[in-house]
C-alpha cells in the first residue's frame, strides 16, 4: 500500500506492475485476509497503525477480487482502468506532434510487440503486451530462471519504450 501510494504519483507503468504483483500475492495466500495477516503483513516492521492501514488495503482489494471473480485470474477494474490509460498515453504519443524520441522507440520494439501479440493470440492492447512481458520476465528471474540473449534485448526495448512514455507530456 504505502509502495503503492508512492508509484501511483511517480511511474503508473510502475505502479501497475505492482498492483499486478499484489494481485498475484494476493491469490498465492487464496485471497484470504487472516492468512495474509498471519504468514506476510506480520513480518513488517510497521506499527500498529500502519499494520492496521495495510491489513484494511488487503482486505478491499480481496473484497473487490471477489466481488469482480478475479480471485483466480484476471485484473481488478481499478488495474484494467490504468491500462487503459497506459494504452491511450501511448496512442497519443504516437499521433500527436512531437514525441519523436517515444515514435523512434516505439517502431524498435514494434515487432516484439507483434511477436509477442502472436504468442498471445492477439490478447491485449501494446502497452498491455509490453508491461505483461516485463512482468512475466521479473516473474521468471524472481524464480532464477534463464533468460534468452533475444528476450534480454527484447526487454532492453520495451523498458526504454516504457521509460520514455513515463516522461513524455
Amino acid at each position: 500500500m504505502f509502495i503503492s501510494r508512492e508509484l501511483k504519483k511517480t511511474n503508473t507503468a510502475e505502479y501497475l506492475l505492482y498492483m499486478w504483483q499484489v494481485e498475484d500475492l494476493l491469490r498465492a495466500y487464496d485471497c484470504s485476509l487472516t492468512r495474509m495477516r498471519r504468514e506476510y503483513i506480520s513480518r513488517f516492521d510497521y506499527s500498529d497503525e500502519q499494520m492496521g492501514e495495510l491489513a484494511d488495503w488487503y482486505g478491499s482489494l480481496i473484497s473487490m477480487m471477489n466481488s469482480e471473480g478475479c480471485r483466480e485470474s484476471g485484473h481488478l477494474s481499478i488495474n484494467r482502468r490504468v491500462m487503459q490509460e497506459i494504452e491511450e498515453r501511448n496512442r497519443r504519443l504516437q499521433t500527436e506532434g512531437g514525441h519523436e524520441e517515444y515514435k523512434a522507440q516505439y517502431y524498435r520494439v514494434l515487432p516484439f510487440i507483434v511477436e509477442l501479440r502472436r504468442k498471445n493470440g492477439g490478447q491485449g492492447g501494446e502497452m498491455e503486451t509490453c508491461l505483461g512481458a516485463l512482468y512475466g520476465t521479473m516473474m521468471l528471474r524472481l524464480q532464477k530462471k534463464e533468460i534468452s540473449p533475444d528476450t534480454e534485448h527484447a526487454i532492453q526495448e520495451i523498458t526504454t519504450l516504457v521509460k520514455i512514455m513515463m516522461n513524455e507530456e
